[in-house]
């Protein structure tokens, strides 16, 4: 039986999700909302910096391939929204050495790019942190992006018809983010820690015999190795999912440490946690610890009708309700605490909070709900790691390798 945290366990983990002016796409239209430093790296290190004085393990900087749109399969031609956005590796490594313990968590759209490179750069993040970097991986499935490769061809296809999640070309793109996922590991792990000598009074700065030839060869990629980068401060830094299905599931238990899900209830909660636990089974990685956490937009202040007339007002310059594949969470600190609780008791380990409009609601979660919390004795009140693993409570992988050798 795959392994994760009880109802009991004290330990409860946020996380913070980072895009644009917020995840209500009228965010960048209300008071307080930056969209002129957007493109800077100010900007982003004040948001961090931010989730950080709560306390938050974690902040993920969400990027695609194509410009935002309003539907998640197909591009748009509105203008009345945020389009355009900086590189989210290169963020997390400009924001990376103003902060000090949480974690860092850029996408990385692994249908299109190489897992060669993205373990240099996700290394090279870890480096300039000092331990704090994480990776959320990524499919694209939209012809749009493959069209700005001119490598591979993504026909459209159905994604809701009978089988999708077991065969053909949804399948197979998760397929290849599980190989993807592996290489990255692999190639983590082709420096063994003490690889790099850096004797001046021998000469000697490194051991080659300490550097391995990782020969993947799958379906998608044939990696020889090993990297140009020795072996990351974690070890391994985290992998994340977004999981919405059971072919993402799938793909969780193969392949990540953290995986974030979007229930609607506690039933639900319940629900889901059990279908990752279960693809943690059939992947043979039952003893391994893998958190789930769930995923909600918020909307916050200290009245819930301030709150509700706030998203109704960018309700209405959107020109509809707002749609998102999470829950929508629409009231005071203490009712969304009670939610947090309630799914934390449904066996998740915590949540990741995507705030509707920054900082406004970035700053409702660090000033208001991290004090609920913490009055409620049910979140800490101090970092006790400087890595991302550490505060996870996940240990640092031994080197395959080196452990062959």
């Amino acid at each position: 039986m795959a392994i994760g945290p009880t109802s009991g366990s004290p330990d409860l983990h946020l996380a913070v999700a980072l895009a644009d002016c917020g995840w209500h796409p009228a965010a960048w239209r209300e008071p307080g909302a930056r969209p002129h430093d957007l493109l800077t790296g100010g900007y982003w290190a004040d948001l961090v910096s931010e989730a950080e004085r709560g306390l938050a393990d974690l902040v993920t900087v969400d990027d695609t391939l194509g410009l935002q749109s309003s539907s998640p399969f197909r591009p748009d031609s509105r203008t009345d929204q945020v389009r355009g956005r900086l590189d989210a590796v290169l963020i997390a490594n400009r924001v990376g050495p103003v902060t000090r313990n949480i974690g860092i968590v850029p996408s990385q759209i692994v249908t299109h790019t190489e897992p060669f490179h993205a373990s240099k750069a996700i290394a090279t993040l870890d480096y300039v942190s000092t331990g704090r970097a994480g990776v959320q991986l990524r499919t694209s499935a939209r012809p749009e992006d493959a069209a700005l490769f001119g490598r591979r061809e993504i026909p459209a296809f159905d994604r809701d018809a009978p089988g999708a999640d077991d065969t053909g070309p949804l399948a197979d793109l998760f397929d290849e983010a599980a190989d993807y996922a592996e290489v990255l590991r692999r190639l983590w792990d082709s420096w063994e820690d003490d690889a790099e000598i850096r004797d001046v009074a021998t000469g000697r700065f490194v051991d080659i015999g300490k550097l391995h030839y990782i020969d993947f060869d799958g379906a998608s990629f044939s990696v020889r190795g090993p990297s140009i980068t020795p072996r990351p401060p974690q070890g391994q830094p985290p992998i994340a999912v977004l999981a919405h299905r059971t072919v993402a599931y799938r793909l969780a238990g193969r392949a990540a440490d953290l995986v974030f899900v979007t229930p609607r209830d506690d039933a639900d909660a319940a629900g889901i946690l059990g279908e990752v636990r279960d693809e943690q089974d059939r992947a043979g990685r039952g003893a391994e610890p893998v958190h789930v956490l769930g995923d909600v937009v918020v909307f916050l202040d200290s009245d819930a009708s301030a709150a509700r007339e706030r998203k109704a007002r960018l309700d209405g310059l959107l020109g509809r309700e707002l749609i998102s594949d999470a829950h929508v969470f629409v009231g005071t600190p203490g009712e969304l605490a009670d939610l947090i609780l309630s799914w934390r008791a449904a066996g998740l380990s915590g949540v990741r909070l995507r705030p509707g409009a920054l900082p406004y609601d970035l700053e409702r979660i660090t000033r208001d709900l991290v004090p609920e919390l913490q009055r409620r004795g049910a979140y800490r009140t101090a970092y006790t790691s400087d890595t991302l693993r550490g505060n996870l409570g996940l240990a640092r992988p031994a080197n395959r390798y080196a452990t062959a050798r």
